[in-house]
């Protein structure tokens, strides 16, 4: 096997302030906004979300954060909610997320309750998806087996056609929100920011906070703590 060696770390001027600030969003949203910016990589909203199934098992994969809000501390996300991870939040309506910027040495994670986003949250971002897209929301039934590649391709394939959508997507129509997919917000309850540093002494940070439930699709944030952590 190849052994992997890194090259030593140049000292970074990048720290998280002392004191540290009262709340966690506005740095974090400013992270964010520089790796889109400087494009460090094609998918800066990339996170990793772990769920867990109904026996305790996690489950992590990649999805994309479609928008954030700072005053909320929330995150929202979007996919079928018949998916593994639809289901898994039914069942356990829980989650974490994971930002990571290699580029710029910036990560970022929370965790939280996990609501459904509006209904007009949802149709508001389908719209906005490329229609092959959107096709493909109806044609696939996420997570669920199927014969092969060719099979999947087909079914894309003949409901493109069937809505008078070009293969290529060149064309646009209206293709309507299937009723299973939409989206989830992420309500913080914790958030953790951390600044890699050589010799491993990262700079690292976390932030909680108290959340109480007001109705089935909010979450009202109590006042933030702040805690250095060793790396």
């Amino acid at each position: 096997m190849a052994k992997y060696t890194r090259a030593p770390q140049m000292i970074s001027d990048r720290l998280l302030p002392d004191p540290l600030p009262s709340e966690p969003m506005t740095l974090l949203a400013s992270w964010l906004e520089e790796a889109a910016s400087k494009k460090v990589q094609p998918n800066p909203d990339a996170i990793a979300l772990a769920t867990v199934d109904d026996r305790g098992r996690p489950d992590t994969r990649i999805v994309l954060c479609k928008d954030i809000d700072p005053e909320g501390a929330s995150f929202v996300f979007f996919t079928n909610r018949e998916s593994t991870k639809g289901r898994h939040l039914a069942h356990t309506p829980y989650a974490s997320i994971v930002f990571f910027w290699d580029t710029l040495n910036l990560q970022a994670r929370a965790r939280g309750p996990v609501t459904l986003a509006s209904e007009e949250e949802s149709e508001a971002y389908f719209r906005t998806r490329w229609v092959i897209s959107r096709v493909s929301a109806h044609a696939s039934d996420q997570s669920r087996p199927i014969g092969s590649r060719e099979e999947m391709v087909r079914k894309v394939e003949a409901l493109a056609t069937k809505l008078g959508v070009p293969p290529d997507g060149s064309k646009e129509a209206d293709v309507p929100r299937p009723p299973q997919w939409g989206g989830y917000r992420l309500w913080a309850e914790e958030i953790e920011l951390w600044i890699g540093q050589p010799g491993r002494v990262h700079d690292r940070a976390r932030w909680s906070r108290t959340l109480t439930a007001i109705g089935d699709e909010r979450h009202e944030g109590g006042p933030w703590t702040a805690t250095r952590l060793q790396p």
